[in-house]
């Protein structure tokens, strides 16, 4: 029986930084009592991602470690969207006016149709499981946009929200420095120019917010973006 599958210390803190980044969510959302700062929308592409990325949970078995995190992050992920939409009092303090980006007709209608362009000059022409691995990795590059949007409106975030995100990106550099790693270490690794392309330019995303969160925690105060 396969446990860890593929591992690598890079993997591996990636993995812990992306669930901290979720159990830090969850509690801000429980012990704050409302959704202020919080993007509905940047959880709802994180939904999709997961959803299209681990639909083979049904039809390949890599490990359990592999399967456990695919099963995680669904559930997870699935139970923010619906706390925020459908329990009190975080659904009353969601402000939709605050988090207004259209993320069906900028995110994921543009990254799925590159993934089908993308999949028609690869070596797996129009393979439905191949797209849809494609378009989750296209459309989580830029999934943290309506969150930065929406905290650049409210300017203050609060340190819960600020650690939430930090992990996040946290979890997107340890898993450039994967790949990097299992290039140069892992017999018969594949390449895939997709990740390389679109996770560096998700790791970019975070460079302006890690500045000001590391200035924050280097000062002792909250978090502030510049307006």
């Amino acid at each position: 029986m396969i446990v860890w599958g593929n591992m690598n210390v890079f993997r591996f803190v990636g993995d812990m930084s992306h669930v901290f980044s979720i159990i830090v969510l969850l509690l801000r959302l429980r012990v704050a009592k409302n959704a202020n700062g919080i993007s509905l929308k940047t959880q709802e592409l994180f939904l999709i991602v997961f959803v299209s990325r681990y639909i083979d949970l049904f039809t390949r078995f890599y490990s359990l470690y592999n399967t456990f995190m695919k099963i995680a992050y669904i559930c997870s992920t699935a139970t923010i969207v619906y706390m925020i939409r459908k329990t009190e009092p975080l659904k009353s303090t969601y402000d939709k006016t605050q988090d207004s980006f259209k993320h069906l007709e900028f995110a994921v209608a543009p990254s799925f149709g590159l993934a089908c362009v993308w999949n028609l000059f690869g070596p797996h022409r129009f393979d439905i499981m191949e797209i849809l691995w494609d378009f989750s990795i296209i459309l989580e590059s830029i999934t943290i946009i309506p969150q930065l949007i929406t905290l650049q409106r409210y300017r203050e975030v609060e340190n819960l929200t600020s650690d939430y995100i930090f992990f996040l990106g946290l979890y997107r550099g340890m898993y450039l420095l994967n790949w990097i790693y299992r290039s140069y270490y892992e017999h018969g690794y594949q390449h895939h120019w997709i990740m390389y392309i679109f996770g560096t330019l998700q790791t970019a995303l975070y460079v302006d917010f890690f500045y000001y969160y590391a200035i924050a925690k280097f000062k002792g105060q909250r978090m502030a973006l510049p307006s």
